[in-house]
């Protein structure tokens, strides 16, 4: 049975040590190579080293690697992982390639340099071993060329977008001869162990997401300059209002760097000369000055935006394409933009923009419909099927949806007819689809199909063993019980599933009783319960501005009774009778960190930043997440042994008090906001099905409902130790005279307040003091200024 116990990556630039840095982070022991430097640095000789000297010939390889290792966003989910990473040079180590199950390149872009790796590991590397090029856009076929058959069966492109660790899309690209084991081995790894979503492209320059993606940018680029539109119009139209990610599309440009868009651009223009858009790849003028006088983006930090500082503050200006010059942007606002914000459903979204008449809705058609088209000439020149396009811009560009899932989301029929009035060609697909029906998928009870082109007809679009997706679910009916914030499922064999879905998942009074009703629901009639959902975060926490409001009308009785009965939520779940399995991902912050702190057990997403953060805004935990955190980190350690508890009190004092987030679900362990005993999933699609396991696992291990024990605290002494620590900084100047104020109520919820040391206290002892603390702080002008501030800016203040 294949198995990829070790691999080596042959390239430590960025893209190379970001794939060494993935690898090793999902358990993969990992060789990164790269060559042997042809001289000394002045460093190097002023030591009196040679390059005969080992830290000389490894000297780039640890470059690269020393740099991914202080990369943000960070590219290991936890920097020991770097132990299972060993380096070395394609001169000295290449007996390491008879070692591994994969070898992956990923050398500078140019056909020649690649040809000359291939060759050398073909050489060297054990018989069965899987070798892949990480090209984004060179041909494999053209690579593989002269090269033996049994080389070429085991080899395909295993295209990673960076950066690797938080990019989903992996393209994997087979040619002819790509044996079928390989390929499906591959797909199968790719999804299951790397976490990515899997395409198989065809091998034609820059393959999918690129070809389409690009060509989108490119495109716009040129109706923009036509039609005499300003960068920060462009950026404010295609964010978020269509679909598409926050950096938009100019400051997306900065981030992938002006050089990577300029070789990706040129490659396809030399390389498509039957591509009916092919002029569209050339670089405007202004682009090919900017070049010149690298303006590149973030590496040379400044491109088509930079950080300037005009008259002592700080102004992040816009490029002038005219001039060349940068300038203060200028305020954007669109009818139909501002008429958007308010429709939740992306597709109706994109069709309202889209149909208005305002400049924001002309272009905005204008350049996705040409898209469109773009796209739809494209099958099956880059790819069998639709899906697979849309999914490769999902995942590779980060649009909610892919080009035929928005063609669907305008209407077909009514888009067609605009485009045709407007003298454009319809791509076939289109026409051989409006002879069958009226959109590129269909949704028929639990069964989705997509049109297909090769068939002309619709074939069903199969489901993924051990994935469970909520949309599935939905148009089976599973549904138990619905309200404004939150759903409860029946998700099959005796579990259920609740969703949240308020505003960022926010913790308010419909979702505390959706939350009292599963717990009672599942009692009764289930095995268990998962919660779960596929929002952009598990939860941000509780709604604070239902706590500002109570404040400014000083309803002290109106927070103290959502305090309180969000204590009493947390404890339900603690102490349910029946396994609770929470499933978060992304942000888990505050009130979303109590509850998964409550749960039996927690199945997290491998991407999860997890913290109690409410000191940001002036108060401290309220949902029990203080005595928690207490109680993981002292849990296994007698009652009447003699140990000093001190260190780990000022653990917790800090976690809390300076509101740490884990970067990672590995981080959340190291911070003790899941133990040893919560797994990881790497593939955030499979997170609902691997926790709906979990549950199913401890029933069948015997699930006992948990029983309350006494927690120790360490009481005056205790209070007292910490508040000496609380009183030196604020003498040192490095806390505020209202953080003391909140520290030293943190210090007496930790310590059991007015109590021995020692004291053996209840749950709710800890919980009513925790309610005591919080309205205290309520009731304090400086938690108000915190929360407004960041109610009305998004960011923390500190006064």
């Amino acid at each position: 049975m294949r198995e990829i116990k070790k691999a080596a990556v042959i390239g430590a630039g960025t893209m190379g040590s970001g794939i060494a840095a993935h690898l090793a982070g999902v358990g993969i022991e990992t060789y990164l190579l790269d060559i042997v430097p042809k001289e000394l640095t002045e460093e190097e000789k002023k030591k009196g080293l040679t390059l005969k000297d080992a830290k000389v010939r490894n000297r780039i390889v640890a470059g690269g690697l020393e740099r991914t290792l202080k990369s943000r966003p960070a590219a290991f989910y936890d920097l020991e992982d770097k132990e299972l990473i060993t380096i070395g040079n394609i001169e000295d180590n290449l007996d390491f390639l008879k070692e591994v199950d994969w070898i992956v390149e990923v050398v500078f872009e140019r056909l020649d340099v690649k040809r000359n790796i291939f060759s050398i590991i073909e050489k060297n590397r054990k018989s069965d071993s899987i070798v892949s090029s990480n090209t984004s856009g060179i041909s494999l076929r053209t690579i593989l060329e002269g090269l033996s058959s049994e080389l070429k069966s085991h080899s395909l492109i295993t295209h990673f977008f960076n950066p690797v660790r938080y990019m989903r899309l992996l393209e994997v690209v087979p040619v002819e001869e790509t044996d079928k084991e390989v390929l499906n081995f591959m797909l199968d790894l790719g999804e299951k162990v790397l976490g990515k979503g899997v395409v198989i492209a065809k091998d034609t320059p820059n393959f999918i997401a690129n070809r389409v993606g690009v060509f989108g940018m490119m495109y716009l680029i040129k109706v923009m300059v036509e039609e005499g539109y300003k960068i920060e119009e462009i950026d404010k139209i295609f964010g978020p209002a269509l679909g598409r990610p926050k950096s938009a599309v100019f400051r997306t440009a900065d981030l992938v760097g002006l050089d990577v868009l300029k070789d990706v651009s040129k490659n396809m223009y030399e390389n498509l000369s039957d591509d009916e858009m092919r002029s569209i790849y050339q670089l405007p003028e202004f682009m090919v000055k900017m070049v010149e006088k690298r303006l590149l983006g973030a590496k040379t930090k400044q491109g088509f935006y930079k950080k300037a500082v005009v008259e002592g503050k700080t102004d992040y200006q816009v490029l002038d394409y005219n001039t060349l010059e940068y300038r203060s942007q200028e305020k954007v606002k669109f009818n139909s933009l501002s008429q958007a914000k308010g429709i939740e459903d992306v597709g109706e979204r994109i069709k309202a923009v889209c149909s208005s008449d305002d400049q924001a809705g002309k272009i905005a058609w204008k350049a996705i419909s040409g898209t469109l088209i773009y796209a739809g000439n494209r099958i099956p020149e880059i790819a069998d099927n639709i899906y697979s396009i849309d999914n490769a811009l999902k995942w590779g560009f980060n649009w909610s949806l892919g080009p035929f899932e928005t063609w669907d989301a305008l209407g077909v029929k009514e888009s067609v007819k605009r485009m045709e009035k407007e003298g454009e060609k319809i791509p076939k697909i289109v026409e051989e689809l409006l002879k069958k029906g009226e959109s590129f998928y269909k949704q028929e009870g639990e069964k989705k199909s997509y049109f297909d082109l090769s068939g002309l007809n619709y074939e069903e679009l199969k489901k993924k063993e051990g994935v469970i997706l909520l949309a599935d679910v939905r148009a089976a009916k599973k549904e138990i019980k619905k309200l404004s914030s939150a759903t409860l499922f029946d998700i099959g064999d005796g579990v259920a599933l609740l969703e949240f879905h308020s505003r960022m998942n926010s913790i308010d009074e419909d979702l505390t009783n959706m939350i009292n009703f599963s717990l009672e629901e599942v009692r009764k009639n289930f095995l268990g319960l998962v919660i779960g959902n596929e929002g952009e975060n598990f939860s941000a926490g509780a709604n604070v501005m239902l706590i500002f409001l109570a404040m400014q009308n000083k309803q002290w009785d109106t927070i103290k009774q959502m305090v309180k009965g969000f204590q009493d939520t947390t404890m339900a779940i603690k102490y349910s009778e029946k396994p609770v399995v929470t499933a978060p991902f992304n942000m888990a912050l505050g009130g979303g960190c109590e509850i998964n702190l409550a749960a039996s057990r927690i199945r997290a997403h491998a991407e999860l930043y997890m913290g109690l953060v409410e000191f940001g805004m002036g108060l401290l935990p309220g949902g029990g997440g203080n005595k928690e955190v207490w109680i993981r980190l002292t849990e296994g350690i007698p009652s009447d042994a003699n140990v000093d508890l001190y260190p780990l009190l000022q653990r917790t004092f800090e976690t809390i008090g300076l509101a740490k987030v884990s970067t990672s679900a590995q981080e959340a362990k190291k911070l003790f906001f899941l133990r040893p005993s919560d797994q990881i999933t790497v593939n955030k699609d499979r997170l609902i099905a691997d926790a709906k396991k979990t549950v199913l696992a401890m029933v069948g291990e015997g699930f006992k409902k948990r029983r309350e024990k006494k927690i120790k605290v360490l009481g005056r002494n205790g209070r007292a130790a910490l508040e000496v620590g609380i009183k030196n900084f604020r003498w040192g100047g490095r806390i505020t005279e209202h953080e003391e104020f909140m520290a030293k109520n943190l210090a007496k919820v930790l310590t059991g307040g007015e109590v021995e040391e020692g004291t053996l206290v209840s749950e709710q002892y800890l919980l009513d003091l925790e309610v005591e603390a919080f309205l205290s702080l309520c009731g304090t002008e400086k938690t108000k200024e915190r929360i407004g501030h960041f109610l009305t800016t998004g960011k923390p203040l500190r006064n």
